[in-house]
């Protein structure tokens, strides 16, 4: 079965729809910032409010992996998020979101803390320093946002829901809350050593979603880590997790909870 999820990891990276029409919302952009830590330069997508231009507001941001993915059907595997039609419909509780694009053959090590004997990887600590080093701050910049780490969350899923988790744990002060969606915890045992080890502030929150026919070890993963999490302290009122009857490990599944995971971890926003 992990044999099974690596090889859909593969295949969402190296292979987009030919031909297809571009979905994406008109208050997508792009902009491509150099990543000096990872020697390469990102494409990032930024969605903003559909008032932005018209308001003197500041917004939350929310930090999202894969940004192929996320927002367009022409540039998706099999098929998008829709974070962009799903904001577009947003009357209130608005948040300025931002796709970062994964490197291709380089998604494996860009999204993964550890190396994994077989697989690879283990440049994520270089990937979430870039974030918050050098395209936070370029953010927090150019536009309106909430720049403190209660109006900051990072978001992904599969790989992505990994690096989510693991940068939220490591990073507190940056990353405040994460939505944590079929998280690879398989890829090391060294995740658990870090949420055991880590003190894990009062303010973090973490939303996970996986879903039952993911794999054999996927909702035992989650469950197990979300027991380690309440065993050190952390309040329910910090963790939602889900598990989705019938699940799969694809787009379809994270696009149609997307928006309950959007909602909850921005509702406990404050400021």
């Amino acid at each position: 079965m992990r044999f099974k999820h690596i090889f859909i990891i593969f295949i969402a990276c190296f292979f987009v729809k030919i031909n297809a029409q571009s979905t994406a919302s008109k208050q997508i952009t792009k902009f491509t910032i150099a990543a000096p830590q990872l020697d390469t330069l990102k494409t990032i997508w930024v969605y903003l409010p559909k008032n932005y231009q018209n308001s003197e507001k500041r917004y939350p941001v929310i930090y999202m992996h894969d940004a192929q993915n996320l927002f367009d059907a022409s540039t998706s595997y099999v098929g998008e998020w829709q974070i962009d039609e799903y904001m577009d419909k947003l009357t209130n509780n608005e948040s300025i979101i931002i796709g970062i694009e994964h490197g291709n053959e380089k998604r494996i090590d860009e999204l993964t803390p550890y190396i994994h004997e077989k697989y690879g990887g283990g440049k994520g600590e270089a990937y979430l320093t870039f974030i918050k080093n050098t395209l936070k701050p370029h953010i927090d910049v150019v536009y309106k946002t909430k720049p403190d780490a209660a109006n900051t969350t990072i978001f992904g899923s599969s790989l992505g829901g990994l690096i989510s988790f693991y940068g939220a744990i490591k990073y507190p002060e940056t990353f405040g809350k994460a939505g944590v969606f079929s998280p690879s915890f398989w890829f090391s045992e060294k995740i658990f050593d870090l949420a055991q080890s880590t003190e894990i502030p009062e303010s973090s929150m973490f939303y996970f979603l996986v879903g039952d026919q993911e794999g054999e070890n996927m909702v035992p993963d989650q469950e197990r880590m979300v027991a380690l999490l309440k065993s050190k302290g952390v309040k329910d009122s910090q963790i939602k997790s889900h598990v989705i009857e019938g699940g799969k490990h694809n787009e379809a599944l994270w696009s149609s909870h997307f928006a309950n995971a959007y909602q909850w971890l921005t509702s406990t926003n404050n400021n």
